[in-house]
């Protein structure tokens, strides 16, 4: 058993390295069905379980530390590439089918929350807040709703685990749409023309990382995270949502959009620094999950079929309502359920001109999704 903090630290880094390695550079395909952020929280949650992680609060103190400074800097960089300008650029018609996604997607979670809260964990509101943070932005705002409202972390393993399942079958439904797309539209008598004005848009040359880029995004991301923190706890708390770390978040937030329309929003290396953040943030939350109580799973991968069951309905209705194409309407729902890593590939699967379109929708859910995951959870908890 592990009883010296710093060591914990260490096995929760050198696990990290590990799996980013091996999924970077090996092509293996388990990678390509269980993502390393996946397997990193079913190796640590194994660990824990099998009593390799001490549970002494002194032991766990050094990296709940460090994760509550990596988890503002990472979203902090995440939002680096999230310029509103360009966004602003997309047009209504793209724009709406994207927040007509987002809040199919909301009015799913509350109402199958409603209808199945007798049969699931208590506080299972706050950790489908959490997973409905995901599926309008991405596994950042994911854990960042988790810490905000300290959801449980061993059923928060079953929020991870059914975003995981759901998001791999809807992308692969997402694929397989290209395919019907000419008869999609032929029904919903869309006019595509539009999109044309798009194509190639917003495109740019990626900057090299440099020592330097890489010190402005590591340093100056914990800067900004400790100071948010600072001023997060001196403002007030209201009920269960909004306390010093939602406070912290939204100030790094509003920071990152603020950089991503200056010259330095193009640093390089954020997105990267950021995603190594993400791995240790998981490793954190996952340390402390324990896989005995697996048999409570099946609820919560029903609750992530039936979500996505009304969220598909509600987007069918007003695609023949609104008269929109299918490009439109998969990207606008990767985008939610995907993020930024999958937004991109669908919106190619279509058009290799409109991936833009596909980043620039991830990248709004990137800024959202925390709100729109804490909003959920708030009238989850009231009902």
């Amino acid at each position: 058993m592990i009883t010296d903090g710093l060591l914990m630290l260490g096995v929760l880094l050198g696990l990290s390295c590990v799996l980013i390695v091996l999924e970077r550079t090996t092509g293996w395909k388990l990678f390509k069905y269980v993502p390393g952020m996946v397997l990193m929280y079913l190796l640590c949650a194994t660990l824990n379980s099998l009593g390799v992680f001490s549970d002494d609060e002194a032991t766990r103190e050094p990296i709940a530390q460090v994760k509550d400074v990596l988890l503002p800097a990472m979203i902090f960089l995440f939002l680096f590439g999230c310029d509103l300008r360009k966004i602003i650029r997309l047009g209504p018609k793209l724009l709406l089918t994207y927040f007509v996604a987002a809040a199919s997607l909301f009015l799913g979670m509350v109402g199958v929350y409603v209808v199945f809260q007798s049969f699931v964990h208590s506080e299972a509101w706050k950790v489908l807040g959490a997973l409905l943070a995901s599926w309008t932005g991405g596994s950042a705002n994911m854990v960042a709703v988790q810490d905000i409202l300290q959801a449980p972390e061993p059923i928060f393993g079953y929020a991870l685990i059914t975003d995981t399942l759901m998001y791999s079958v809807w992308l692969m439904l997402m694929f397989a749409s290209v395919a019907v797309s000419p008869k999609f539209n032929k029904w919903t008598k869309a006019d595509t023309s539009y999109l044309d004005a798009h194509e190639g848009a917003f495109d740019s040359d990626k900057k090299p990382i440099t020592a330097t880029s890489l010190a402005i995004v590591a340093f100056g991301s914990i800067l900004v995270s400790t100071v948010s923190i600072w001023v997060g706890g001196l403002l007030p708390e209201w009920g269960v949502v909004i306390n010093g770390t939602t406070w912290s978040i939204l100030i790094v937030s509003v920071l990152g959009l603020l950089i991503a329309v200056t010259p330095l929003g193009e640093t390089a290396g954020s997105s990267e620094v950021a995603g190594l953040m993400l791995f240790v943030v998981i490793g954190q939350i996952a340390s402390g999950s324990d896989f005995t109580a697996i048999t409570q799973a099946p609820i919560y991968l029903l609750f992530g079929v039936l979500v996505l069951i009304v969220h598909a309905a509600i987007m069918l209705v007003y695609a023949k309502i609104a008269k929109v194409e299918l490009f439109s309407l998969a990207v606008a729902s990767t985008a939610n359920i995907g993020g930024i890593a999958s937004a991109p590939v669908v919106a190619a699967a279509f058009n290799r001109q409109l991936v833009p379109v596909g980043v620039l929708m991830a990248l709004i859910g990137s800024f959202l999704g925390t709100f729109v995951g804490l909003a959920a959870a708030s009238l989850m908890s009231a009902l």
